[in-house]
């Protein structure tokens, strides 16, 4: 009953947007052709009466999505933070799936912290207030600690949010094998890959001590951080359904008009985002992925605090060098050595034309150059960087999936505070920092030292590989055509297993 189930998921998905009258207000903000307009409608129209009513009291894209549950809700979070892209009354209305959730009774709340943490509230806790913030997946209330008397918030799961999560990935799946199926040509976008990746990301968020993991590592790689703070985890009271953390006081970074009135400068603010973002993810390769204004204060001191860790990001550290270049070469307009990046990477099949995609690069990057945030359409940029991308058969990368998204939304948010911000200007000094450290002479010299380290450690078993190297040149030429032949080959390879194992030998001697 899968396909049938999720036939049925997708088609109330169109309905419940032509009955909250969402469909409109969607394809106007996005701008969308006239064919898919048309087909949007015929689609959609004459099973309205089928769609979820949704809250007649929320404006009607907020209202469909969230009628349709939480991973829709996801999806809108985003667009919330792209102005840009979306329009502003639009971006405006989305801001309330954030943190403004229709919330779940606290006395569930409290029945779920006495079942994991099998302690009474009141031995827990002196004060425990209504939830203060709720979002697709959970609450957050504030309260105090019997025994200190220290504040702290309490997030709490949704009942059944599994389920009703697994289902709607379930229809996305669905989705995606129908793309593929019906438009051949979307593979290389790998939609099925992606709703994956996505999938594994989301489901981090439903096992709060993963996310207490993630605040406690996060603390860690950050604490030196001029003007940043991350909450401290409790671990003693958190479970799977529980966490608790110390408590974040600061104004929202929604709130643009009280941060202005408590004096805070929103220029600088926008800018120490977007590079603490990119330090996070190139210094660290572990970044916050949903770093949306919802989950980000001012403090009274004008520090920066982060939460809800729920979705984090990890790259390793050859993809971070890779990155690095990319956006080098954007700053520095060199087209030919970020083509020639994309090409080594493998992001680009070996077939194409490198000078062509050079140029290409240089019609996406020259328009930002010079230009104020305010006067570049990243809707139009995106459309023309899905023209390149497809015109060069590049594939998506799914281990950068989070990274991209990551990035579209931290910079709708610096957007938010400061509408001229130069992204590309902002970026380059954490950049540059990066590739002073990571990509010279002196990194060059510190993989260098990695290198035969473990290469030493791996003496003792180089015996044993040459053995099997042996051994397997040796049935090889079994089936090789003929007698001779078969000879050299594994001749061959016992001669190269033979000075592979001298020159690791001469290596971890010098080491």
């Amino acid at each position: 009953m899968r396909g049938p189930h999720n036939i049925w998921r997708l088609i109330r998905t169109g309905a419940t947007f032509e009955r909250s009258g969402a469909m409109g207000v969607a394809l106007d903000a996005m701008q969308a052709p006239r064919n898919v307009r048309i087909a949007a409608r015929i689609l959609g129209w004459p099973f309205r009466w089928l769609g979820y009513r949704g809250d007649p009291d929320l404006p009607p894209v907020t209202r469909a999505i969230t009628a349709l549950g939480p991973a829709y809700i996801k999806f809108g979070q985003i667009l919330s933070t792209r102005p840009d892209v979306v329009g502003v009354e639009l971006a405006d209305q989305l801001t309330y799936l954030q943190d403004k959730l229709p919330p779940f009774p606290t006395e569930t709340a409290k029945s779920m912290i006495e079942a994991d943490l099998g302690r009474r509230i009141e031995d827990v806790f002196s004060e425990f207030s209504e939830p203060v913030a709720a979002a697709s997946i959970a609450q957050v209330h504030r309260a105090r600690l019997a025994d200190t008397g220290q504040e702290i918030a309490v997030k709490v799961l949704r009942p059944g949010i599994s389920g009703a999560f697994s289902r709607d990935i379930d229809a996305f799946h669905f989705g995606a094998d129908m793309i593929e199926l019906l438009s051949p040509a979307t593979r290389r976008l790998r939609p099925k890959d992606v709703v994956s990746h996505f999938e594994g990301v989301v489901s981090g968020e439903l096992d709060l001590r993963l996310e207490a993991a993630s605040a406690s590592l996060f603390a860690e790689n950050t604490k030196d951080d001029a003007g940043f703070q991350v909450p401290a985890p409790h671990w003693n009271l958190s479970s799977r359904r529980i966490l608790t953390s110390d408590w974040a006081e600061g104004i929202s970074l929604g709130d643009i008009a009280a941060i202005r009135a408590a004096g805070h400068d929103t220029e600088a603010l926008a800018e120490r985002i977007l590079q603490l973002f990119l330090s996070h993810a190139l210094r660290d390769g572990f970044f916050h992925g949903d770093m949306h204004q919802g989950n980000l204060k001012v403090a009274a001191n004008g520090d920066l605090i982060a939460y809800d860790f729920g979705i984090m990001g990890e790259i390793d550290e050859y993809t971070r060098r890779i990155y690095a270049d990319i956006l080098m070469g954007f700053i520095r307009r060199d087209y030919d050595m970020l083509a020639k990046v994309h090409f080594e990477a493998g992001y680009v099949p070996r077939d194409r034309d490198p000078a062509a995609f050079a140029r290409a690069l240089r019609a996406v990057g020259e328009p930002i150059f010079g230009a104020d945030a305010s006067q570049i359409s990243m809707a139009n940029l995106l459309g023309y960087l899905f023209e390149v991308t497809e015109r060069f058969g590049m594939q998506t990368r799914t281990e950068l999936i989070l990274l991209q998204r990551t990035m579209v939304v931290v910079e709708g948010v610096a957007r938010s505070l400061n509408p001229n911000l130069n992204i590309w200007k902002a970026a380059r000094p954490v950049v540059e920092d990066y590739i002073k450290d990571n990509l010279g002479p002196r990194a060059l010299a510190e993989d260098s030292k990695q290198i035969i380290r473990i290469l030493h450690r791996a003496m003792p078993l180089m015996p044993q590989l040459i053995e099997d190297a042996i051994w397997r040149a040796r049935q090889q030429s079994q089936h090789s055509e003929t007698r001779r032949k078969s000879g050299i080959e594994w001749r061959s390879a016992a001669i190269g297993a033979s000075a592979m194992a001298v020159l690791l030998l001469l290596i971890a001697a010098l080491g």
